[in-house]
């Protein structure tokens, strides 16, 4: 809550728990008792309360930040975005000195215009019951103050304390509005009255530009003899109706309307348009500000920017209306008018589109209206270097360093997939601006064919598929023969088990059908899915030739041209060079995530490897943050989303903060065509898919997991506040990892030799539990943990039992992995054990009709990636998930965490430990303090 003071800047920020417990992580000596008066059902009621406070300067860089946690307070947050509001306010200038009623001199918030005093009743109308508290200082509850005097009242403190930097006094002149000691400033109450009284219901200024001396004579076409004169205008904030000119209210017209401090507020108004904009600066020597006249230069620069920088101001610019209507500035991208075969592209045939010597040349115009300038008078408005100028009957505003640069690009090359994402998202950036863009020709119809696929040719499915596709299965087939037939590279991401293998393969097959598109498949997929891979081609493509290119003995030699070759990540690596020389058809990158870090070798030497097409699968294109989908789309299609840099600061920074709407929007325009993103849950996708039953399980930790975990934190959070850095980070994620072991058994965390299993962990007699009911109805159950260390504890516990099981993990071999699974689902063994990292992706383990998830990686992507290996088609049996967490540990607070963060697609989640390693110490305290939960 909000401690307002006098001066405005002792004001302070109280942080306290509606509970009424001490705040998390906060020293006692640290804390102050204060008497809250609060809204109550009835009325108010005062409570006693420990909390922390704040001065106003330590305590908004706090709130600026909790602003934007989920899980921060709703008080907090108000607090947090009215502290950002504020800023708003001082980084337009608007600040006014005055006195406080202690006679303290004071800046305060303004003057505000009409929608800034909207925008703070909004915000007061939003204040949540906890933000609406005050202090009490004697017995008995106070009155609660009025939300919208709360709100102006912080609004004021924050611009009474940042102005007072050290820098301050010689800006003023002395210490008063400078320092930050209260001093007591009688004498200026006068001086205070006449000039900061009567703003919140006071004037503001615009300004109107005026053009005089235009003839249409020949000699001055270029406008050359214009008269450009800048009116102030004066309008009333209270009733926006009420405008005059500040000639009218010199000479008193105006008084009765505008109100008596009207002269003064304009020109207080005018003397920070004249710091934003200089060339005002003669309206403030003038006996009466009336007009100023520019020149030439003055007017271009308000055409190229001093305009947005007055408008930040509160100033509005006005210009002559039928100038404005009549011109607008647009980008047209298509071919050149003598382009022979710009067909091509449009799907004849010819280069592809990741053909790196495809350039060409595109068309930027201007136009009037709707009619396009020829490039005789775009030659003609930039040789008059003139802001205004004549042209087809009537006078034109330009900037005419814009005509110049819209000129010196008419002979640019562009690429193609350049000119495709300018067209899907109708901009492009050029030499650092945003310039919008309207594709033309068979740019045009490359765009609608693209944006519209209901209008396009069913595929057919191939006649040598031995099977039938299901309805999103074919659509999935259409769009990737339509995409793989312009040259253009594609991101499959189904969900897992949706059937993208097969998917994939009767698109191979139905390639071979034409003489443009025929070659060799090469597929790279992660070790453990290459038997996978044989065995779907062998099964829907039999007589299909099917290659490994694995092991000490592969090779290349004798290539069938409408075969497959199945290879590792690894091998490719290795073997790029080789691999490069063959002309494929179609390179296919499957679980693709493999790929997500583009300055990974593997990512790297992938590039290098050409074909016609490429397409990616996965289950997954977004785990952590959208850098990861830019690696991906710029493997199928380079150059698409743009540099990695450039992607970062216009798209991704705005979408994952979530403050940038618009942005959002341009990115799905650009990226839905070359993603085709389907859920089990959609409509229509997979309905005979049976449905899936997910379980949180808090568990209880044992004595000797209790006594383990406060000891680790105590010793941790001890060496981590005295360090910083790299080495701070790493401590924390060793925290962290200790914690995680410590809550699946003891001894994995103490690493012992010959340990005693049973009785010493609250997961494992849970997970006991749940085999012996799972085991009696014959059903089969994934167990999977992200440390193999836990998985040999678990198979050891489960021998002794005498329940049968396996165990797969990164160090099992190809033919290992796969005589398991062909165990687990021929139903020989009920219990598999799965390392998370190693089988969390590809295989098809159907016979399970229950997954637990032991320990968690902590990203709902992975996770669901796992559990994906049940709940597949193929399933027919509901699939239940059980997730096992540890009570009142680090495990239940980030499991609240992921429960409101489950679709990484739409926004980011951190990457498990390496995210939480920037938390400050109090926060870190409060992640993996325990609360409870021991038996």
């Amino acid at each position: 809550m909000f401690l307002p003071g006098d001066p405005a800047r002792s004001g302070s920020i109280a942080f306290w728990r509606p509970d009424g417990e001490r705040p998390w992580g906060v020293e006692a000596g640290s804390l102050v008792d204060l008497a809250v008066t609060v809204p109550a059902a009835h009325g108010v009621e005062t409570v006693d309360v420990p909390a922390v406070v704040l001065p106003l300067r330590e305590a908004l860089p706090v709130l600026t930040r909790v602003r934007a946690q989920a899980e921060s307070h709703r008080a907090a947050a108000f607090w947090g975005a009215a502290a950002v509001e504020a800023l708003h306010f001082l980084a337009r200038g608007l600040l006014l000195p005055g006195l406080s009623p202690g006679d303290h001199d004071a800046w305060r918030v303004g003057p505000l215009r009409a929608e800034d005093l909207e925008r703070v009743r909004h915000l007061a109308a939003a204040m949540p019951p906890e933000a609406h508290a005050v202090a009490v200082d004697g017995p008995g509850a106070a009155r609660l103050p009025e939300p919208e005097l709360l709100v102006r009242a912080f609004l004021d403190a924050v611009a009474d304390t940042l102005p007072r930097s050290p820098a301050a006094p010689l800006v003023t002149g002395g210490p008063a509005y400078a320092v930050r000691e209260p001093a007591l400033r009688p004498g200026l109450r006068a001086w205070a009255d006449a000039v900061a009284s009567g703003h919140d219901a006071g004037v503001r200024i615009s300004l109107r530009i005026e053009v005089s001396g235009l003839t249409d004579m020949a000699g001055t076409e270029a406008g050359a003899g214009a008269v450009f004169r800048v009116v102030p205008q004066v309008h009333s904030v209270g009733d926006p109706t009420l405008v005059a000119d500040a000639a009218e209210v010199w000479a008193g017209a105006a008084s009765d309307a505008l109100g008596p401090r009207a002269r003064i507020d304009a020109l207080l108004a005018l003397r920070r348009a004249a710091r934003a904009w200089p060339a005002l600066t003669p309206l403030l020597s003038a006996a009466v500000p009336d007009a100023v006249e520019l020149a030439d230069d003055e007017v271009t620069e308000l055409l190229a920017g001093a305009a947005r920088t007055l408008a930040g101001a509160g100033v509005d610019v006005h210009w002559p209306r039928e100038w404005v209507r009549g011109l607008t500035s647009r980008a047209e991208i298509g071919p050149a008018d003598e382009e022979p075969d710009a067909g091509r592209f449009a799907g004849g045939g010819g280069p592809s589109f990741l053909s790196a010597d495809a350039l060409l040349a595109f068309d930027w115009t201007f136009a009037l209206g709707d009619e396009r300038l020829t490039r005789a008078e775009l030659d003609r408005l930039a040789e008059a270097d003139r802001p205004l100028v004549r042209l087809r009957d009537q006078w034109v505003l330009v900037d005419p360093e814009h005509v110049r640069r819209a000129r010196d690009r008419q002979d640019r090359k562009v690429t193609p997939v350049d000119a495709l994402a300018a067209a899907l998202t109708g901009s492009a950036e050029v030499d650092g601006r945003l310039v919008e863009v309207r594709p033309t020709g068979w740019l045009a119809a490359l765009r609608e064919r693209l944006t519209d696929p209901e209008g396009q040719q069913p595929v057919a499915q191939p006649a040598a598929l031995a099977a039938t596709l299901r309805d999103y299965q074919r659509r999935g087939l259409e769009w990737l023969a339509r995409m793989s037939s312009l040259g253009l590279g594609c991101c499959l991401a189904d969900d897992m088990g949706l059937g993208k293998t097969i998917t994939l393969i009767a698109l191979h097959l139905h390639r071979q059908a034409e003489e443009s598109s025929q070659g060799p498949t090469l597929v790279v997929c992660p070790t453990s899915l290459m038997g996978n891979w044989q065995r779907e081609i062998e099964r829907f493509a039999p007589g299909t030739p099917v290659r490994r290119f694995h092991g000490t003995r592969r090779d290349l030699a004798d290539l069938c041209a409408n075969g497959f070759v199945l290879t590792t990540y690894g091998t490719m690596r290795l073997d790029a060079r080789r691999l490069a020389r063959v002309p494929w058809g179609l390179v296919v990158a499957d679980e693709a995530q493999h790929v997500k870090n583009p300055y990974s070798a593997t990512a790297r030497e992938l590039r290098t490897i050409g074909a016609r097409a490429r397409v990616a699968l996965t289950g997954t294109p977004v785990e952590n943050n959208l850098s990861e989908l830019w690696a991906i789309l710029d493997w199928t299609t380079p150059g698409l989303l743009g540099r990695l840099g450039t992607f970062r600061t216009r798209y991704a920074q705005a979408v994952e903060s979530g403050q940038d709407p618009a942005a959002a929007e341009r990115l799905a325009r650009l990226v839905r065509p070359f993603l085709l993103r389907r859920r089990k849950s959609d409509p229509g996708i997979a309905p005979e898919l049976p449905p899936k039953t997910e379980t949180d399980h808090p568990v209880s930790l044992t004595a000797e997991q209790t006594g383990l975990y406060e000891a680790v934190v105590r010793e941790a959070l001890t060496e981590i506040s005295g360090a910083d850095g790299m080495e701070r980070r790493g401590m924390i994620v060793k925290l962290l990892t200790s914690l995680k072991q410590i809550c699946n058994h003891p001894a994995q965390f103490l690493k012992e030799d010959r340990p005693r299993i049973a009785g010493r962990s609250g997961k494992l007699e849970l997970l006991d539990e749940l085999l012996d009911t799972i085991l009696a109805g014959e059903a089969g159950v994934l167990v999977f943990t992200q440390y193999v260390r836990m998985g040999r504890l678990l198979e050891d516990h489960l021998a002794s039992r005498g329940v049968p099981s396996l165990f797969l993990h990164g160090g099992t071999s190809v033919s290992g992995r796969e005589a398991m699974v062909r165990r687990f689902q021929d139903g020989e063994v009920p219990v598999f054990l799965l390392s998370l990292k190693a089988a969390g992706t590809g295989l098809n383990l159907t016979r399970a009709e229950h997954v637990v998830h032991y320990d968690r990686w902590w990203n709902p992507a992975v996770e669901a990636q796992a559990t994906d290996r049940a709940h597949r088609i193929g399933q027919t049996r509901p699939v239940q998930v059980h997730r096992l967490i540890a009570e009142g540990t680090v495990e239940d607070r980030i499991a609240a965490l992921l429960s409101r963060k489950r679709d990484l697609a739409d926004s980011v989640l951190g990457a498990g430990e390496g995210a939480l390693s920037e938390l400050t110490d109090a926060e870190l305290a409060d992640l993996v303090r325990l609360r409870g939960g021991t038996v």
